[in-house]
């Protein structure tokens, strides 16, 4: 039986795990890409197998924390505001009675009605003037307008 090159064998393994990268652009093979291209290393010097998967371990971890590092502290995602985060601050009437703990209420605002909560847990009467305090998902998060005294 011949004798398996692994040099070969971990050229192989980068060159498939490099497509897999670049078919799911995932950045989950890449580390490991670049471990089996480093593992090469001592494949061609003929290191034993066991050497060979340390080097191919210790590289992908490596390049798993230092990936990892640089995308949190270099590439930032920013949050996109949306039409609704415009909602926030502005007051609707309640179309619907507020109640948490049913999960029931409607607040209409800007021409739209959407579900909505109370953000103190508090019930609120169909009819009552609230202002946006967040948005969570699709409901509103509310409370009752304070009004101004004269």
């Amino acid at each position: 039986m011949p004798e398996i090159n692994m040099a070969f064998v971990w050229i192989v393994l980068a060159v498939v795990l490099g497509i897999i990268e670049a078919a799911t652009v995932s950045l989950i093979s890449i580390w490991f890409a670049v471990g089996a291209v480093v593992a090469i290393i001592p494949a061609y010097f003929g290191a034993p197998i066991w050497v060979q998967i340390l080097v191919f371990l210790v590289v992908s971890a490596v390049c798993f924390v230092f990936t990892k590092r640089f995308f949190k502290d270099v590439i930032k995602v920013k949050k996109q505001p949306t039409n609704a985060d415009g909602l926030i601050g502005e007051d609707g009437i309640v179309t619907a009675e507020i109640d948490n703990l049913s999960g029931e209420g409607k607040v209409f605002i800007s021409g739209l009605t959407w579900s909505a909560r109370s953000s103190n847990g508090e019930n609120i009467p169909e009819g009552a003037v609230v202002t946006v305090r967040k948005i969570e998902g699709v409901t509103l998060i509310v409370k009752i307008k304070e009004l101004a005294e004269a």
